[in-house]
């Protein structure tokens, strides 16, 4: 078989939310942003391992509005810079797919595509790269390639791949003789019995034959998602989706819409560590173990306990006497759930939505922004004390407030604040007054991050309370 010599296009998955893993995940930051295993997000990690310049050309990155300045941001954390792509609507994987493709397409034709999910973890990169190589293979030949693991246990959630015959004569490269979501109990024993592999989410194909395959097996949703990239905008430097277009895609899954169908497979027998994330339990799976099968995330402390996870990177947490629990604590929630109860979680955010806690399903304490970030730190009735933290060359957008005024404390750096028509700078230990009615800015023209004590009072000092007159990150639409 020819060794394949063009660079991959590599395409992240990034839209999804997760409220099984709730206190961590929630709706404004999902856990694909959240270092949840090691001290980088899952979206790091995984750009990370598609960062070799040799094989893979630059990343494209499908995300949607909420999540813009995460993706671009921590992509320059790491100084892995990525083309991001914003979806206008939740058409689930076979859309984002679609988009990858036709984008890919258009950038070179006929090239390989890997489509990763953004919120997958990978423990060894070099057995997954070795697996990416060897499944270019087929891809070039105008297979789409997945990627099978060894099942550990029957596991209803996941895909299941029936390999076939060996392609070429590799023993971990095969035709695919069954492909089928997500069996019930009795079914998925007796896949592993018969040597089925765990479909990983993950896919290799060129181009043009996933276009193909998308006319053939869902052709409204390639037809939707076309003209939403032939009319796409940009937007400082994203790359926004036509709304109206992508919006008349039918949602589905790819697996439904075309992998079920499809007689273009191949699967990869991959032999690296992989895990979904999808719950606290596989959280603990793939963490590293202490005494008594532990595990630790973050400031705990274990005693007479078993099987159990604490992951608390802002609490000192402790555990007692307990078998086979999950406790997660963050600054403004703690949950505790034993581990074979983990799914229920998701049933728990849903409640906790409908009711008053509805905030803490979806921000933190901690809000990002696209200049940096605010922390509350104490909310009452009719006044907030915060944390505003603003990086360097950054600016928060010109506004007012009709029910609230403003004092700032600079604790850290410099701050350039604009009243009306009149700029100051105010540096550590200096504070200002913003009355109710005031069109105000606070810029960072400075080398460091600048930080300041907030104090907001008024009748109401609802986040809603913001007219934005100018705006430097295009939110004036929001």
């Amino acid at each position: 078989m020819k060794e394949h010599t063009r660079k991959i296009t590599p395409v992240l998955l990034a839209g999804g939310a997760g409220s099984r893993l709730w206190p961590v995940s929630r709706d404004q930051l999902p856990k694909q942003f959240q270092p949840l295993v090691g001290n980088l997000s899952t979206y790091q990690q995984t750009l990370m391992r598609v960062g070799d310049k040799g094989l893979y050309a630059e990343p494209l990155v499908i995300t949607n509005e909420d999540f813009r300045f995460f993706a671009r941001r921590q992509a320059e954390e790491i100084g892995l810079p990525a083309t991001v792509v914003l979806e206008p609507a939740r058409r689930d994987s076979a859309a984002a797919m679609a988009a990858a493709a036709v984008l890919a397409e258009r950038r070179e034709p006929g090239c390989l595509v890997l489509a990763l999910a953004a919120d997958h973890v990978v423990l060894d990169a070099d057995k997954f790269s070795d697996a990416v190589k060897l499944g270019a293979k087929a891809a070039d030949q105008g297979n789409i390639v997945v990627f099978g693991l060894v099942p550990s246990e029957p596991r209803t959630s996941y895909g299941y791949i029936k390999p076939g015959e060996a392609i070429d004569g590799e023993e971990d490269l095969s035709t695919v003789d069954a492909f089928v979501e997500k069996p019930d109990m009795k079914t998925a024993i007796s896949y592993l019995e018969k040597g089925y592999l765990w479909n990983s989410g993950n896919f290799l194909f060129r181009s043009d034959v996933m276009i193909a395959e998308l006319k053939a097996f869902a052709p409204e949703i390639l037809s939707a998602v076309t003209q939403a990239v032939e009319q796409y905008e940009s937007d400082l430097g994203f790359v926004r989706l036509h709304q109206e277009s992508f919006e008349a895609s039918p949602k589905n899954s790819i697996d439904y819409a075309v992998i079920e169908k499809t007689r273009r497979m191949a699967v990869v027998h991959g032999h690296f560590r992989w895990s979904d994330i999808g719950s606290w339990d596989a959280i603990w799976e793939i963490a590293d173990k202490r005494g008594n099968d532990n595990a630790l995330e973050g400031d705990g402390v274990f005693i007479d306990s078993e099987g159990c996870l604490i992951h608390s990177t802002q609490l000192l947490t402790t555990v007692v006497g307990a078998k086979d629990l999950v406790v997660v604590a963050t600054k403004d929630a703690v949950l505790v759930v034993p581990k074979n109860r983990v799914q229920d979680v998701k049933g728990l955010v849903e409640t906790l939505k409908d009711g008053e806690h509805a905030p803490r399903t979806q921000s933190h304490k901690r809000v990002y922004r696209p200049w940096g970030y605010i922390e509350h730190m104490y909310v009452d009735e009719r006044y907030r004390v915060g944390h505003i933290t603003v990086d360097p060359g950054h600016r928060i957008s010109f506004q007012k407030h009709y029910h609230r005024s403003e004092h700032w404390i600079v604790v850290k750096g410099t701050a350039t604040v604009t009243m009306g028509e009149e700029t100051r700078l105010l540096t550590e230990n200096q504070s200002v007054y913003i009355p109710i009615g005031q069109p105000h800015r606070l810029a960072n023209e400075g080398q460091i991050p600048l930080e300041l004590v907030e104090i907001q009072t008024g009748a109401y000092i609802g986040e809603d309370d913001v007219v934005k007159i100018e705006d430097d990150y295009n939110r004036m639409r929001s």
